[in-house]
């Protein structure tokens, strides 16, 4: 509809506004992670964000590496990133940066502060400084350097660019109010010493800037326009706003907060996800148990399901939390239409039909799914011995169990009905072997109107099926008892948030690929995994359950 009124969220509308008044002729936005760990599906609503304004203005995005604190960054979290980032969608073309690329012109800001009297060297300790800073009820000391001529910061600050100062001995503060009402004013430190070496700059520098004074800095650089970030950084707008003035940026970048993206129930600290790989709980930031978009990729999430879950979350200054259960809702989604269901036994027992032809195999048509007929069909092999899951066969069901008993007569799926007609035991008392015979008038598809079953259910002819490991996923944690242990700050671990078994599959996975994903009949969706799977050797994750605790809030 033309007069369609479309509902901006409060970002927009601020873009909206800026354009009209002409504070900026274009938008240029970014993502800016410090690669010190694997993404998670929180970042993934800032990176969907960022790009998507982009895209909407018609703008430039910017992918650019936060890299000012060499202590913890590395070049595996560097490419994880780009890969994260690439599979999401999200394009930067010829616009990829790292912060260490500014660090010249980061070194001339700072030295242009000193000369305006709006930054100094302090030689108080890590602890003596944290005493004089204050509190949110009293206010900050000055430091007893504070006063320090612009010739001798300027000398001091020289010695630490040379590596005449050892670590923590000394830092360049910025020279602001030490009463201010908020902290992150009260003469921040911009510069320290680290004997450290950079990923990229190797060894020129031993002295690096802080988070807080380089990002502006890179943003104006940039001339990103529009500084979107998360609501931590609120209190931080302040001296953001304060550095790219003082440093006299012409077209200064704008700050705008918005809520985290928070799921219940989940792990996303990058301090205690090491701790998970270290001690072998998980097996690399990308286990499947994890919400790291890398772990979400491996599991057999899809881009798509991703940028639902994104939007239903929508775009707030209210923190709140979302239930896993909604991101689950959006991959099944995702996936029902577009990926073929087959055949896999779990937890397999024998099946005999006795009045097969013993010998004979048959190849049945079997739609690869009822809901998409452009995925078409594929033929399954057929026999006397087939597979059958266990809970499918009970010797007393209850009421309304329409599976198979002894007399009871189901169809099996894109087959024949069959009747139970016996069973074997093994010398525990196990049912190994179900007996039953089929009725050749009832083959699916034939138009047989004869009479009428209750039950369906799937199989495997057992001489063709395929060997397979299957993962089995539940949550990491202990969802009754919460992420965190309140005594000790420890995680409260599920002990069986993984169950391997040996499965079987249907012949056609033969061909199955790293990365591919499928319904398995009545279980859920599973995909082959990326790390561990090979041609000899298929192993499937287990995605997610095909029954859903999540509902779509009703529309008023």
């Amino acid at each position: 509809m033309e007069n369609e009124v479309v509902s901006k969220n409060f970002i927009e509308q601020e873009i909206d506004k800026d354009l009209k008044e002409g504070v900026y002729d274009h938008v240029c936005t970014r993502f800016p992670p410090e690669p010190n760990g694997y993404l998670h599906i929180g970042h993934a609503k800032s990176i969907l964000l960022n790009y998507g304004l982009a895209q909407e203005y018609g703008g430039t995005f910017h992918m650019r590496f936060d890299d000012t604190n060499p202590t913890k960054e590395r070049m595996e979290f560097v490419e994880s990133i780009k890969e994260d980032i690439q599979w999401l969608g999200a394009d930067w073309g010829d616009h990829l940066y790292f912060a260490s690329d500014y660090f010249d012109q980061m070194y001339e800001c700072a030295i242009k502060l000193i000369k305006k009297g709006k930054a100094y060297v302090c030689d108080l300790t890590p602890d003596q400084i944290r005493e004089y800073r204050g509190t949110l009820t009293e206010p900050g000391k000055n430091s007893p350097y504070r006063e320090r001529s612009v010739e001798e910061n300027l000398a001091l600050f020289e010695d630490m660019k040379e590596g005449k100062v050892e670590d923590g001995a000394r830092v360049l503060r910025a020279k602001i109010d030490m009463a201010s009402p908020n902290i992150n004013m009260r003469d921040p430190i911009i510069y320290r010493v680290a004997h450290m070496y950079h990923h990229n700059t190797k060894d020129k520098w031993c002295i690096y800037p802080m988070y807080d004074f380089a990002h502006p800095i890179e943003d104006a650089i940039e001339g990103i326009t529009h500084s979107i970030c998360t609501l931590e950084f609120e209190d931080h707008r302040p001296l953001y706003d304060w550095v790219v003035r003082e440093c006299e940026f012409e077209n200064p970048p704008r700050q705008i907060e918005f809520a985290k993206l928070y799921l219940t129930n989940v792990v996303t600290g990058k301090r205690y996800i090491k701790k998970l790989v270290e001690d072998g709980i998980v097996d690399g930031w990308d286990d499947p148990r994890l919400v790291s978009i890398a772990a979400l990729r491996r599991r057999g999430f899809t881009p798509e399901s991703i940028k639902m879950f994104i939007d239903m979350c929508g775009i707030s200054k209210s923190q709140s939390s979302v239930d896993y259960a909604m991101l689950e809702y959006c991959i099944r989604e995702d996936l029902k239409l577009k990926k073929p269901r087959m055949m896999a036994v779990l937890d397999p027992i024998r099946l005999v039909i006795d009045n097969y032809p013993e010998g004979e195999v048959e190849y049945l048509d079997a739609p690869n799914n009822l809901e998409n007929e452009e995925l078409g069909s594929r033929k399954l092999p057929f026999c006397r011995e087939l597979l059958i899951e266990r809970d499918d066969f009970m010797e007393e069901p209850p009421k309304k169990y329409f599976r198979l008993f002894p007399g009871n007569e189901v169809r099996l799926m894109n087959a024949y009905f069959v009747k139970c007609v016996g069973y074997e035991k093994d010398e525990n008392g196990n049912v190994t072997v179900v007996h039953c015979t089929y009725d050749p008038e009832t083959k699916s598809g034939s138009g047989f109107t004869g009479r009428k079953v209750k039950g369906t259910i799937h199989w495997l002819a057992a001489p063709k099926a395929l060997k397979a490991e299957v993962r089995l996923y539940e949550n990491l944690v202990d969802e009754e008892k919460g992420v965190y242990n309140k005594e000790d700050g420890s995680l409260n671990l599920n002990p069986n948030s993984l169950t391997v078994k040996e499965i079987y599959v249907e012949e056609n996975f033969k061909d199955a690929k790293p990365g591919e994903s499928f319904q398995f009949v009545r279980q859920g969706y599973f995909c082959v995994d990326q790390k561990d799977s090979s041609e000899e050797h298929l192993v499937f994750n287990r995605i997610v359950s095909l029954k859903s605790s999540f509902r779509l809030p009703k529309k008023a």
